[in-house]
């Protein structure tokens, strides 16, 4: 919060659009206590001017309207930043172009953001750039928003986000269910929180079943409870997540992994606002507001039938939507910044920042994981460098979703796997090795026998032939104690109570070790 009589920041706002950039300008003051002193250019002569003359804490530069003073954008921008000293250079594009975003941020710019923007996304992503460069002057913009915080853990500056955080801010304070759709990896369980920190339960309990980790046969039990002696497991009364959650929030993650019986249960709890416990009769009063997600398309796991028509309906009052990554691009440069802010604290390090060809990089990615595949990449990267300016070639090195396909090693997988990939070589010899020792079997070190014997003539080896996986027929038991002396260490024994032959064929059937051994 900013002190009594301390001088309001001053912003020079560069766009040829009089009517978008006034609205902007409203936006900005809507969202401060202390409303900032806003000067107005049209073209990038007209704010060449407003430079020369004043002092400005942050410029604003709507990339298209600089081309009075260029036709390169990385020239006008640059133009602008030595006239500006020491203030704070957002870029504004009209679209998410990654080549203009990179073009301005070469010029000078310290971020370059996407129209529309709303003023609580600019002020939050200015307080953002202004601790991170060092304006404190830019950090008059820190009056306080007059709608309270930013929405808690989504983060974005994109037209998208801006729905989404408007969503939750209308549906916040709304007794009436959620129904939260988007890919695995948007952040889901992190927008059913906001609602429920900004909604008047925010004091009570936010209880989540993740209907993916539990089984089918115990969904029931673990929604509406189970009453002693009504399971084998059950010595006493166990609360199911509905009761746990009175008074407060209920989040169904994946709700298409419900069983048909439990959704069909789940309605008549949300129509009549009561439960029974398995092994009980009597229905129980839970006052719960109900939040649901689902990474797939409702209608397709309605047509699929996982998904009863009538809950959907009875759940699908409050839509929210959250956009995969690939199509908010301009989230990523935020994204990765606020990702590299948390992790170098964690393991107590000190980056500068993303390069722009960097973030060029990382916006050309489809980002299947989306958001979560985005964190795991920065946290890498933190991990396995020291220090200093983030480079392209830092992020590809660091990128084993790229690698892994390449080299086709799962360098991402467990240890043993790993370790199995680096000891190939040695796996190889010592079962060559295993093979001299043991005629007939295979190379392979999963499988002890690969080939069994072949009789030499039908009459001399009368009975079933051997196959792949039947046991070797050893003559007598000594013979067998003297195969495992033979056979190297690191291969596994067979155990000594194992018997060699079927007990249905007769010893006699079967030969001397002798031709076993030597079935030439």
């Amino acid at each position: 919060m900013s002190q009594p009589g301390a001088e309001a920041a001053r912003i020079l706002l560069v766009d040829r659009d009089t009517t978008a950039a006034h609205a902007l300008g409203l936006s900005i003051e809507g969202a401060l206590l202390a409303p900032p002193s806003i000067m107005p250019a049209r073209c990038g002569r007209e704010a060449a001017e407003r430079l020369r003359a004043g002092h400005f804490d942050v410029l604003v530069v709507h990339l298209p309207s600089l081309d009075d003073l260029s036709g390169d954008i990385a020239d006008a921008v640059a133009r602008l930043a030595r006239l500006a000293a020491g203030a704070l250079i957002v870029a504004l594009s009209d679209g998410a172009s990654v080549s203009s975003a990179m073009a301005a941020m070469r010029g000078g710019a310290h971020d370059c953001l996407a129209r529309p923007l709303s003023g609580h996304a600019f002020v939050a992503h200015v307080r953002e750039l202004a601790e991170r460069h060092g304006k404190p002057r830019a950090m008059g913009l820190e009056a306080g928003s007059r709608r309270g915080p930013a929405v808690t853990g989504l983060v974005g500056a994109s037209s998208q986000m801006q729905v989404v955080c408007e969503q939750i801010e209308r549906s916040a304070a709304s007794e009436a269910p959620v129904f939260i759709t988007g890919e695995t990896g948007t952040g889901k369980d992190l927008c059913a929180r906001a609602l429920h920190q900004r909604g008047t339960r925010a004091a009570r309990r936010f209880v989540t079943l993740a209907c993916r980790s539990v089984q089918r046969d115990r969904m029931e039990g673990e929604l509406f409870g189970i009453a002693r002696g009504a399971l084998s497991g059950a010595p006493e009364d166990l609360k199911g997540a509905a009761e746990l959650a009175d008074g407060g929030t209920l989040y169904i993650d994946e709700l298409g992994e419900l069983d048909l019986s439990v959704q069909l249960r789940l309605l008549r709890f949300l129509q009549s606002g009561s439960i029974v416990r398995l092994g009980e009769t009597a229905p129980r009063r839970v006052d719960v507001r109900v939040i649901c997600a689902t990474a797939c398309n409702p209608m397709q796991l309605i047509a699929e039938r996982k998904l009863r028509e009538e809950l959907f309906y009875r759940l699908h009052v409050l839509p929210i939507h959250l956009p995969p990554l690939r199509q908010r691009p301009a989230d990523i440069a935020v994204l990765v910044r606020h990702f590299l802010a948390h992790y170098q604290r964690e393991e107590h390090k000190a980056f500068d920042g993303f390069s722009a060809d960097a973030l060029g990089l990382l916006s050309t990615r489809d980002w299947p994981g989306n958001v979560r595949q985005l964190e795991d990449l920065v946290r890498r990267i933190v991990v396995l460098f020291d220090g200093g300016e983030i480079t392209a070639q830092m992020v590809q090195q660091a990128d084993l979703d790229r690698i892994a396909p390449a080299l086709g090693a799962p360098l991402s997988g467990p240890p043993a796997a790993r370790r199995s990939c680096r000891c190939g070589s040695r796996n190889s010899a010592s079962s060559k090795t295993r093979s001299r020792a043991f005629p007939g079997t295979s190379r392979s070190p999963q499988r002890r026998w690969s080939s069994a014997p072949r009789p030499s003539t039908a009459s001399a080896r009368p009975g079933p032939k051997w196959t792949a996986s039947a046991a070797p027929p050893e003559a007598s038991r000594s013979n067998a104690d003297a195969l495992l002396r033979k056979m190297p260490s690191g291969v596994p024994k067979w155990p000594a109570t194992r018997s060699y032959r079927p007990a249905s064929i007769p010893k006699s059937a079967i030969g001397p070790a002798k031709s076993w051994r030597n079935p030439a």
